[in-house]
């Protein structure tokens, strides 16, 4: 083990010499047959895709298939997960479904005289099916031609060894286990190979890559699913656009195979939004900045308000309320259009510009959500006037942020603000991915959404749905948890025509004292769990952290989702009514944020979750979790513990019109019941956190848009 990290360590201290050559960044828009960022065929490169690109790859070859969406975490780190289909690998399935992690990390951006350098671990989460390591380096000359080069370990290192670290076991399906476990012992063990290979873009459009492979597929020859006979790939690519690529390849000495590659970027929205530019700011005449006569006309302030609401409106956002004085203005506003909270603040402030009298120097404006007043936030008008036009930065250094508790004065709702009712009908989207058995199954719902909002923080939630068609409810495995069933029965949940209700809760919202929120909810939760829930949020404006506690008290719901409340007898063990967490969130800077909750989920155990993501400004979403709790992985079952992917899509990004909604989803790779939480509507930090400084400040360009 000394000896094997000592290796890596000094090919790795080698590699990133410091160098006074210019840095490059290597990026590209094309995958490998594994979905990776890669100019070459089945191997790696130290080459990136875009920063903040989503790539979904679909590759096929001799009844082999692999599916795989990979994101672009940072300019340096990207993350994979994949599903494959093989034909007859195992007498036991026709097809043999299989899931995989993959992480590449860049160590070395390239220079003029040194190639970039990335390390990756391949299948480190999986059965190890497809498990590999490597190190690679990637070399552009010129402006067309990228040479590439690695070392590669596990299915990387299978041909042609030139060496090993120690030992490392092969595949077999009888030391798969439970799968979906960290194999640290086994990482850049082994026998080890070169590969590497060129790519040479013909044409903009045109591509050409041939390579050396350093993978023998072992276990593939020896179950007869295909014969790896030579280790030279060639392929052929296509950019049909600049989202959608096509490659033909020839494997391995006689298997020809094609590749789709989708790539989206949050940061380029599939239409662009359409919608009234702003009101520019209106400069005042300086001769009338001492007029206050108006300020003694009721009549005319009646008047005043009542453009400003107008005005408000007409931009989408709910005015609630307004004070204005001689030479102070507070307005009250809550935004449930624009995905940034800074583009509601700048365009209600240009508004304030146009309509208010000049002596009116000072503004503040207080943002709520669902009628808790958050963060108010004060501009000066000359500095309003002033920066429209100068950096964006200017404008967030001349603004202050503060409580609105602690502000003090804000203005009441008017009279008909509450209560409110909303209500949609729309067409709604269930799907499970990457089951053992199929990979992707969906039903296809017609949803009736409602909301009461009486006021003072008191909402009335409910979502009545019915099912239209799919095949949900067709997952016909043996449930064989050693846990209580908290959540590998769904699928009897999502096979029913009729009406269900798919929640119904009333929330009451509260400030409990400045930095300090609450919440008490109480009703059917979610498809499986009704309940009644309390939480209390310390989250100060101006502050990147927040910390919470939540306590539950469930009830597992009848399967027909309607009143009925099912019994917590399960055969694998008795459903404990309380569950909870303590948790944890930090915002870090561009976008990303890391969260951890520790507690007793719904199975009984108790252990802790992480999360990592990244939202963009237009309000796309991607992050990854992982559970881990006192349940051993013989317990949990096949997964060995809770992970997965989850994701939010704006449907701004896609139409093209303003709108806060939008469509969010988990991926798992098998749902099982270790490491479970309830799930409660209107938890407070997503309330809570959207108006302040910190998400603000991160989308301040939007202000002036």
């Amino acid at each position: 083990m000394i000896r094997r990290f000592g290796l890596i360590l000094t090919l790795l201290a080698a590699l990133m010499l410091p160098s006074f050559a210019n840095e490059r960044s290597l990026t590209t828009t094309v995958t490998n047959s594994f979905g990776v960022p890669s100019g070459l065929i089945d191997m790696p490169t130290a080459e990136m895709a875009p920063d903040g690109q989503l790539s979904i790859n679909v590759s096929h070859f001799s009844g082999y298939t692999r599916n795989t969406a990979t994101f672009q975490l940072t300019p340096w780190l990207s993350g994979s997960f994949r599903y494959i289909g093989i034909d007859d690998l195992t007498p036991l399935f026709d097809i043999y479904y299989d899931r995989s992690f993959d992480i590449r990390l860049r160590l070395m951006e390239e220079t003029d005289y040194l190639p970039g350098v990335a390390i990756g671990l391949q299948d480190f989460l999986g059965t190890g099916v497809l498990s590999g390591e490597y190190i690679v380096a990637t070399k552009q000359f010129g402006e067309r031609l990228r040479a590439t080069g690695g070392v590669g370990w596990g299915r990387l290192g299978s041909r042609n060894s030139f060496g090993s670290l120690g030992s490392r076991p092969g595949f077999s399906f009888e030391g798969v286990g439970t799968g979906g476990n960290f194999r640290f012992s086994e990482y850049f063990s082994g026998d080890m190979a070169l590969f590497g290979g060129f790519s040479y873009d013909a044409t903009d459009k045109i591509s050409f890559s041939a390579e050396y492979s350093s993978d023998a597929y072992e276990f593939e020859n020896q179950q007869g699913v295909f014969d790896a006979d030579s280790p030279f790939n060639f392929a052929a690519t296509y950019k049909a656009n600049d989202n959608l690529i096509f490659r033909l390849f020839s494997v391995y000495g006689q298997e020809v195979g094609l590749t789709v590659n989708v790539t989206l970027n949050p940061r380029q929205p599939a239409t662009e939004t359409q919608g009234p530019a702003p009101l520019p700011v209106a400069v005042r005449d300086p001769a009338r900045i001492n007029d206050l006569g108006w300020s003694t006309n009721p009549i005319e302030q009646i008047a005043l308000s009542s453009q400003l609401e107008k005005f408000i409106e007409q931009e989408g956002l709910t005015y609630v309320g307004a004070d204005i004085t001689d030479r102070t203005a507070h307005v009250r506003i809550e935004n449930g259009i624009f995905q940034s909270e800074a583009q509601a603040l700048g365009r209600t402030m240009r508004i304030m510009s146009r309509m208010l009298p000049p002596s009116v120097e000072t503004f503040h404006v207080t943002v709520e959500s669902n009628g808790l007043p958050l963060m108010t936030t004060t501009m000066s008008r000359t500095d309003l006037e002033r920066l429209e036009y100068e950096k964006e930065d200017l404008a967030l250094q001349a603004a202050s942020f503060s409580d609105s508790i602690r502000f003090g004065d804000v203005p009441e709702p008017k009279a008909d603000v509450y209560p409110n009712f909303t209500w949609s009908v729309s067409p709604t989207l269930r799907f499970s991915a990457f089951d053992p058995e199929n990979p992707f199954r969906a039903d296809l719902r017609i949803k009736a959404r409602g909301n009461y909002d009486f006021g003072q923080g008191w909402l009335l939630n409910g979502a009545v749905s019915v099912r239209v068609l799919g095949n949900l409810g067709e997952i016909d495995r043996p449930v064989n948890s050693q846990l209580p069933f908290v959540r590998t029965t769904i699928a009897a949940y999502n096979y029913r025509f009729g009406p269900t209700i798919d929640q119904l809760t009333l929330t009451k919202l509260a400030r409990i004292a400045p930095d300090v929120y609450g919440r008490a909810s109480i009703g059917y939760f979610e498809l499986m769990y009704a309940g009644v829930s309390g939480e209390v949020l310390w989250k100060p404006v101006d502050s990147r952290l927040a910390l919470g506690v939540e306590l539950n008290y469930v009830q597992l719901r009848e399967q027909d989702q309607r009143f009925g409340f099912a019994s917590h007898t399960t055969p694998g063990g008795t459903i404990p009514h309380v569950n909870g967490h303590v948790s944890a969130y930090y915002e870090l800077n561009n976008g990303y944020q890391a969260n951890v909750h520790a507690g007793r989920y719904l199975a009984g155990d108790w252990g802790a979750t992480f999360e990592f993501s990244r939202e963009f400004n237009n309000g796309w979403q991607i992050g990854a979790f992982a559970t881990f709790t006192d349940v051993s992985a013989e317990q949990f079952g096949e997964g060995s513990f809770d992970k997965g992917l989850f994701f939010r899509i704006p449907f701004s990004w896609i139409i093209g019109t303003e709108t806060k909604r939008g469509y969010s989803n988990i991926i798992r790779p098998v749902q099982r019941d270790g490491g479970q939480r309830v799930i409660v509507p209107n938890r407070l930090y997503d309330i809570v956190s959207e108006p302040h400084r910190a998400n603000v400040a991160s989308s301040w360009g939007k202000f002036w848009k």
